[in-house]
């Protein structure tokens, strides 16, 4: 909870795990670099790939760090001293890294979770979109987009079903997928969970819920209302709130409820789940019995990072306490390269290519009514499969030719598309810090959403502050020479 309210202090222990994690990702990226250029038995092409796969990682640490603590020490293959300090810009290095993967690395990897030429290319124009080098960044995006393919060959687009990109049949032949971790599960040797432990506390959970644990992942109000549509299909960028879809907060499941019988985007169900809306293959979703406390976060539960009933036995990974599933985890895929290319296009004023873009990640679900969530054949039995009737009204449509008319209208817009999007995904807070909408969206939602629930009550975001948090305590400790700290801390964590 303090880590959403902003009222976290350098002593917690999530923080200090953070930092520690992604270290040790970079010093076995450190130690390839160093081994490497010791060795004398790797072909020249095997060990140029090597490199560059290995500074596409550090470069990729560094930035999740960055973009979290702000203020991190840069160790590489050639440090000696590790008490450095933390005052460096490091966005040079991070290019540098990225920029020679760019370079060296083949179009072709073969697995699918290894970085290709193109995943580098869409990562180093994601460095410079929030660095706000636009025109650095513009021509890296369209090369990536006209000609980039996956590390297996597949031409970079859009799935025309949505959901294909959270279902583990799909990965194999994922057009979309341009950088992905990716996860197993029921590893045969069943010394470690190797299913993606990270959604470990975020299925549903509640009294008749077929999960084992944990329900902490639950969407807000404020997102599921952000789904709402207009009579042209079009969402509501400024009063999404004054348009509320239904929800059954406050009801038991045995309560009687109607649906939301408005225009909704079809996003939403693949997104959250909802009372009276199939969820995946497992039961229509009955509400409260599905969540922790619907006091405390509402009614609603995830579904991008839950595996379906009838794949279970190959996806679920139940070997610790809580479940984990072989759901891979995007870093990045094709329609936020399309969003990303979108802004970057609206920054430089080209406004018909960004509505283009974003339009085109519209027009997957509205010309792909057979990727929407309809109801099941028989709610009694949800493996007996899904009939032809629409699980509620959706409606969604492109942006109307010229709707783009001024570079505010095209950001606004763009920004909301990347938050219906890429929703539960881990990417909305960076996007509001890196556009300086942090305070006023951020303290809006705790105004609004605690009126609702409890768990955000006593938030606010802090300029000047909480646009990163602060570096652990533990670590500037650790790195002290000579009695004295040479890790600076964030400002107003003092």
């Amino acid at each position: 909870m303090p880590l959403v309210t902003f009222t976290v202090d350098p002593s917690n222990s999530i923080l200090n795990d953070k930092w520690v994690a992604v270290y040790e990702g970079i010093t076995r990226c450190n130690n390839v670099l160093k081994y490497l250029a010791l060795a004398t038995d790797i072909p020249h092409a095997d060990g140029v790939n090597i490199k560059a796969q290995a500074r596409f990682l550090r470069a990729h640490y560094y930035f999740d760090l960055k973009r979290v603590f702000d203020k991190v020490p840069w160790i590489d293959e050639a440090t000696t001293d590790f008490t450095p300090t933390n005052t460096v810009d490091l966005w040079p290095k991070i290019e540098a890294d990225m920029k020679y993967a760019y370079d060296s690395l083949p179009e072709s990897q073969g697995d699918i979770g290894r970085a290709n030429k193109w995943a580098a290319g869409a990562y180093l124009g994601k460095i410079f979109l929030y660095e706000k080098k636009y025109s650095d960044a513009e021509p890296l995006f369209t090369a990536v987009i006209n000609s980039g393919k996956t590390p297996n060959g597949l031409a970079y687009g859009l799935n025309d079903q949505f959901e294909h990109n959270y279902m583990p049949a799909y990965e194999t032949n994922n057009p979309e997928a341009v950088f992905v971790i990716e996860m197993a599960a029921n590893i045969a040797d069943g010394t470690i969970a190797n299913g993606n432990q990270g959604d470990a506390l975020n299925f549903p959970y509640g009294a008749t819920t077929p999960f084992p644990c944990c329900g902490f992942f639950q969407p807000s109000f404020d997102l599921v209302n952000s789904f709402r549509t207009d009579a042209n299909g079009l969402p509501y960028l400024d009063d999404y709130n004054s348009h509320p879809i239904k929800s059954d907060e406050g009801l038991l499941s045995s309560d009687p409820f109607t649906a939301d019988a408005g225009f909704i985007d079809p996003r939403l169900d693949w997104t959250v789940g909802r009372r009276g809306i199939p969820y995946l293959d497992w039961d229509v979703y009955p509400g409260q019995d599905w969540v922790r406390d619907q006091r405390y976060a509402g009614p609603y539960a995830p579904k991008k990072n839950v595996y379906w009933s009838a794949t279970q036995a190959a996806d679920a990974d139940q070997s610790q306490w809580a479940p984990g599933s072989s759901i891979n985890v995007f870093v990045i895929r094709f329609s936020d390269v399309l969003l990303m290319a979108a802004e970057v296009e609206a920054q430089l004023n080209n406004l018909d290519q960004a509505e283009d873009y974003v339009n085109r990640v519209r027009n997957r679900m509205a010309l792909h009514p057979e990727g929407w969530v309809y109801k099941y054949s028989d709610d009694t039995d949800p493996s007996a499969g899904f009939s032809g009737d629409l699980a509620a009204n959706y409606k969604i449509s492109p942006y109307p030719a010229g709707a783009f008319a001024s570079q505010a209208y095209a950001l606004k817009a763009i920004y909301f598309e990347r938050k219906l999007e890429l929703a539960m995904e881990g990417y909305r807070f960076f996007d509001l810090v890196r556009w300086g909408l942090a305070p006023t969206a951020l303290n809006g939602f705790f105004a609004s959403e605690s009126k609702l629930v409890t768990d955000v009550t006593g938030g606010h975001f802090t300029t000047g502050k909480n646009e990163h948090y602060p570096i652990p305590q533990q670590q500037i400790d650790l790195t002290q020479k000579a009695g004295k700290n040479t890790l600076t801390q964030n400002p107003g964590y003092n």
